[in-house]
């Protein structure tokens, strides 16, 4: 099969997003300054973990420069500043309140890598102070925040996009026009793979809040609790995916990924109209919140689609750097985060963050393929050049919601009692089912100064 070459790329999945509008709106309006095409994008880095570092490196190696850098870890904020003073040869400022760095008028964009409860809030403040958006995944911790980003987003006309990465990759636009030619035949069937290796978790008691962290901030939208080791790290990323109140687990962490890949390649359907869970912590009978062990069901009407997601697979793997950036194709059989797409005729196994794609017919044989790479290298430009041409980028926070849905939807599922629970795409609410509702948004659980409100 013909290769696709990165002009191709461009042209393709460039078509259109110009004259992109949303009822009668369009897309965005010019931002406070218009940039020209040269111009650097000022960018501020709300959350200075690892891989907010790394994005935002890649931000400024394709042009950007870092005005601040804002986070409640004070060790982490200098650390960072260092860090980009030597890429632009310019000291960013430190701030620790990120609403300070919001009334900015300097800074046209933010890059926020929070824990997964800080991405909503964020995501709305900068777009109600005119900056566009660069969230990580997974965008929101339920369904009624991630409603509150797009509103936000379509409401302030504002750039707003998710670091779900795979939705840049060349091989995911191939994927889904291979699969609209017809010749997997009609797809009924699709699989995500998100089985990881782990261990027993082990719960921590709560201690003294160390020098140099801001607990109330790093709380923020979340409930008042004491300082615990067990959910976070002056140094590494923390265990708070393992509690309800700061994400959606192992599944919102890489299973997202997945399913958002597998949505792009099927060209973005709507929300399923229902969700089957079964799981809980089999695997070693820990007490963490989040399931161990997750196996869930999705009915999208004409086709279904599964996620099998877990934390005991050590014979697993993701896809190897050796395989993301060169010519290869995983071992498809063990590989943790693929992607199965069973049509009429063919089958498909695509991979996540690298990997391409393949199409078997009986007997294992390979009909068609195409090499993929890992995605940021395309996803972190066209972030930039949407934020200067005012296009629709290509991790929109609307098809970004769509997809964290799916997680919400399987661990709602899980958390009232491994249920079935039928959904409505248009309200966005379960039917008939109170306890499923009741966690669609978190009742009771924001506090104030750090609400998202009804109108954003």
């Amino acid at each position: 099969m013909k290769q696709m070459n990165r002009r191709d790329f461009i042209s393709r999945s460039g078509q259109g997003f110009a004259g992109v509008a949303l009822g009668s709106a369009v897309f965005a309006a010019q931002p406070r300054k218009v940039l020209g095409a040269n111009e650097k994008v000022t960018m501020a880095l709300i959350g200075c973990g690892s891989r907010g570092r790394g994005v935002m490196a890649g931000m400024v190696k394709n042009g950007a420069q870092v005005a601040y850098v804002c986070d409640v870890n004070k060790n982490r904020m200098v650390s960072a500043a260092k860090q980009y003073a030597g890429m632009q040869g310019r000291t960013p400022k430190q701030e620790i309140e990120m609403r300070k760095v919001f009334e900015d008028k300097s800074v046209d964009a933010v890059l926020v890598s929070t824990p997964e409860h800080w991405h909503a809030l964020a995501t709305v403040w900068a777009c109600q102070a005119g900056k566009d958006v660069y969230v990580e995944k997974n965008p929101s911790i339920n369904i009624w925040e991630g409603r509150k980003m797009v509103e936000a987003a379509r409401k302030y006309r504002r750039v707003v996009t998710s670091g779900f990465q795979n939705r840049s990759a060349p091989y995911g636009f191939s994927a889904r026009d291979y699969i609209k030619s017809g010749k997997l035949g009609k797809v009924v069937h699709v699989k995500c793979f998100n089985l990881l290796g782990g261990g027993r978790w082990h719960g921590r008691a709560d201690g003294q809040v160390p020098a140099g962290l801001d607990w109330d901030r790093w709380l923020g939208p979340a409930p008042k609790v004491p300082y615990n080791p067990g959910v976070h790290s002056m140094k590494g990323r923390g265990g708070w995916g393992s509690y309800w109140a700061y994400s959606g687990g192992l599944l919102a962490d890489d299973g997202s990924h997945v399913m958002d890949l597998a949505r792009r390649a099927l060209d973005d359907p709507d929300h399923p109209q229902a969700v089957y869970h079964m799981g809980g912590n089999l695997a070693y009978n820990s007490g963490r919140e989040v399931p161990e062990i997750q196996a869930i069901t999705y009915d999208y009407g004409d086709f279904v689609m599964t996620c099998e997601s877990g934390n005991c697979m050590s014979f697993m793997s993701k896809t190897s750097g050796d395989v993301r950036y060169h010519d290869k194709f995983p071992y498809w059989p063990q590989n943790s985060t693929r992607i199965e797409i069973y049509g009429t005729k063919r089958m498909m196994c695509l991979g996540r963050h690298g990997g391409g794609w393949q199409v078997f017919e009986l007997g294992g044989k390979v009909v068609d393929h195409e090499y993929g790479y890992h995605p940021d290298r395309e996803h972190q430009p066209n972030f930039l050049e949407c934020v200067k041409s005012r296009k629709m980028p290509h991790g929109d926070i609307e098809e970004s919601h769509k997809s964290a849905v799916l997680v919400h939807m399987g661990n709602i599922a899980y958390r009232v009692g491994n249920q079935r629970l039928r959904f409505n795409a248009k309200t966005e609410r379960f039917i008939d089912n109170d306890d499923a509702n009741s966690l669609v948004k978190y009742e009771g659980h924001y506090r104030e100064p750090y609400t998202i409100p009804e109108s954003v």
